[in-house]
């Protein structure tokens, strides 16, 4: 069974979403993030500190590589994901999911959590410019890997999650059956 994997900006929703959607699918599920954080024993921001950006995307890489030996999981993925060509080349073999959210969507559900879990916005004075720097960076890297994108603007976790699985069921309804 093919992995479902979740692209997109921070603040689009990934975790969540993928989080309900493999309840719903009755899958496992996988955060890139946070198993980089439970096998390290180590916060993102840490890492971040101690090897820079290219440390922890390196960690990033080898975490992906190990979550897609496994089938049938959701996975959601961190923001920068796809800027390394290996890490688009690993995801090319899977279903991939683009949660596209606007800059000012981002904004809204980042600013308030400006603590030390997102380090590309705490290192910077104007977080909403980094924020639309990093979505112009990265949209087109986002558009190359995915076989679906669905805008995530507005909506409540539950009707995402259940919009995720329609657009599945057109796309490919092999890979939105729940198991019983």
């Amino acid at each position: 069974m093919q992995n479902i994997v979740l692209v997109g900006p921070m603040g689009a929703g990934k975790s969540t979403i993928g989080r309900g959607l493999a309840g719903l699918l009755r899958r496992p599920f996988f955060d890139t993030d946070q198993e980089i954080q439970r096998r390290t024993g180590v916060d993102i921001p840490t890492i971040f500190e101690f090897e820079g950006e290219a440390g922890f995307r390196k960690r990033e890489t080898a975490m992906l590589q190990s979550l897609l030996e496994r089938e049938g999981a959701v996975i959601a993925t961190g923001g920068g994901i796809v800027e390394r060509p290996e890490n688009r080349d690993l995801l090319r073999g899977q279903f991939v999911i683009y949660l596209r959210v606007p800059v000012e969507e981002q904004f809204r559900r980042t600013h308030r959590n400006r603590n030390r879990k997102r380090p590309l916005l705490t290192e910077t004075a104007d977080p909403r410019a980094r924020l639309q720097e990093l979505f112009e960076a990265r949209d087109p890297l986002y558009q190359e890997v995915a076989n679906l994108t669905l805008e995530g603007k507005g909506r409540r976790v539950r009707d995402a999650v259940k919009g995720v699985c329609s657009a599945l069921q057109i796309q490919r309804p092999d890979l939105c059956q729940t198991r019983p």
